[in-house]
C-alpha cells in the first residue's frame, strides 16, 4: 500500500532530498512501503540532468540546487504542489518510459477534475494546456503553456523526485530560467486559468485518480492498459 503524507508549511529543500532519498534507499531494502509526499517548498530553482548553465538566466534571484533527477531547470516555490513519488518498479513493471507516461496521465486526469484539458506534446515531458485567448505563435499553431512539470530518477528501480503543478505560484518567478529549456512556450497555473482551485482541492484530486495509473502493484500508464505505452 501506498504511504500518502502531506508535509506542511514550506519543506526546506536540501532536508527533502535527503529525506527523499533515504525513503527510497528504504523502499529498495524493503524496509519501508511505497510513499507520495505533497508538499511546497520556498522558492528557489532546480537543475535536472541535462540542464544548461545559459537557460539559467537570473542566477542570483533565488537558490540554486543540482539535482539528480532528469530534465533541466525549474521552479518550486508556494503555491505550486510538488509530489514526490516513490515507487518500486521491480515490483511494478520496471520501465522508466511506461513511468514518466503514468505520470503524465495522471496529472491530466486530476486536471481533469478542475475541467481543465491538459495535453503531452511529443518531446517535450510535462503536460501542456492549450491557449486559445492567447495569440498564435509565429507558425500559425495555437498558443500553449506548462501547467505541470515532471522530473524523475531511479535507484535500484526506486524512483523518487516526481511532478510539479502549477496552482497558484508567482509564475514572474519563473523568468529567472528557461522553464525546462523551452523558449517558444509560456507557463500558467490553475489560477491564472480562472479557476479558484487551492492546493487542498489539487491534494484531492491526485488522490482520487492515483489508483487509475498505479494500481496496487502495477503501472497503468494510460488508465487501463499496461505497459508497453
Amino acid at each position: 500500500m501506498v504511504e500518502w503524507t502531506h508535509l506542511p508549511g514550506l519543506s526546506p529543500y536540501a532536508d527533502t532530498l535527503a529525506a527523499m532519498e533515504a525513503r527510497a534507499a528504504a523502499i529498495a531494502s524493503g524496509d519501508a512501503p511505497e510513499a507520495v509526499w505533497l508538499l511546497e517548498h520556498p522558492a528557489l530553482y532546480t537543475a535536472g540532468t541535462s540542464a544548461k548553465a545559459a537557460d539559467l538566466t537570473d542566477p542570483d534571484r533565488f537558490p540554486v540546487f543540482q539535482t539528480g533527477r532528469g530534465g533541466q531547470y525549474t521552479y518550486h516555490g508556494p503555491g505550486q504542489r510538488v509530489a514526490y513519488v516513490m515507487m518500486d518498479l521491480n515490483r511494478r513493471t520496471p520501465d522508466v518510459r511506461c513511468f514518466v507516461r503514468a505520470m503524465e496521465n495522471w496529472v491530466i486526469a486530476a486536471l481533469a477534475e478542475f475541467n481543465v484539458k491538459g495535453e503531452i506534446r511529443q518531446g517535450r515531458v510535462g503536460v501542456w494546456v492549450p491557449r486559445p485567448d492567447k495569440p498564435r505563435q509565429a507558425d500559425g499553431s495555437m498558443a500553449e503553456d506548462k501547467i505541470a512539470a515532471i522530473g524523475v530518477k531511479l535507484r535500484k528501480w526506486v524512483s523518487f523526485h516526481g511532478l510539479s503543478i502549477n496552482v497558484e505560484p508567482d509564475l514572474g518567478h519563473f523568468s529567472g530560467i528557461v522553464p525546462c529549456g523551452i523558449r517558444d512556450h509560456g507557463v500558467t497555473s490553475l489560477v491564472d486559468l480562472g479557476l479558484p482551485v487551492t492546493l487542498a482541492d489539487v491534494d484531492a484530486a491526485l488522490m482520487a485518480t492515483f489508483p487509475r495509473y498505479f494500481p496496487e502493484g502495477g503501472l497503468q500508464p494510460n488508465g487501463g492498459a499496461a505497459c508497453p505505452v
